[in-house]
């Protein structure tokens, strides 16, 4: 699923907010969807004005539309902010583990 862009999200036409929301079919949950959201990105000069939230608030409303019983994300930043920024969001970085495999990374038998 992809969210239109609105035009808080552009200044002088150039994209200055991002989120991207993915809708995964589940089976359990009685086929209940749940979203990830990655690409979480506010321009620089634009952080700390509220638009991070704003664009984050319509994309978990935008995966509660959807029927998502949760939504999760990752994030590779070791920022305090970021993480701030995801906690004060109402994630919670306690609820699950992630972890991540890459190509390069294949082991035999996997």
């Amino acid at each position: 699923m992809f969210r239109a862009a609105r035009s808080d999200d552009f200044v002088d036409g150039v994209v200055v907010a991002t989120t991207y929301l993915n809708v995964i079919p589940n089976l359990t949950r009685s086929a209940s969807p749940y979203a990830v959201i990655e690409n979480v990105v506010v321009e620089e000069s634009r952080r700390g004005t509220g638009l991070g939230r704003l664009i984050m608030a319509g994309t978990l409303q935008a995966a509660w539309d959807a029927g998502c019983y949760k939504a999760m994300l990752m994030t590779g930043s070791r920022t305090p902010a970021t993480h701030a920024f995801y906690r004060a969001c109402g994630f919670s970085p306690d609820a699950k583990s992630a972890y991540l495999a890459r190509p390069s990374q294949r082991r035999p038998g996997c």
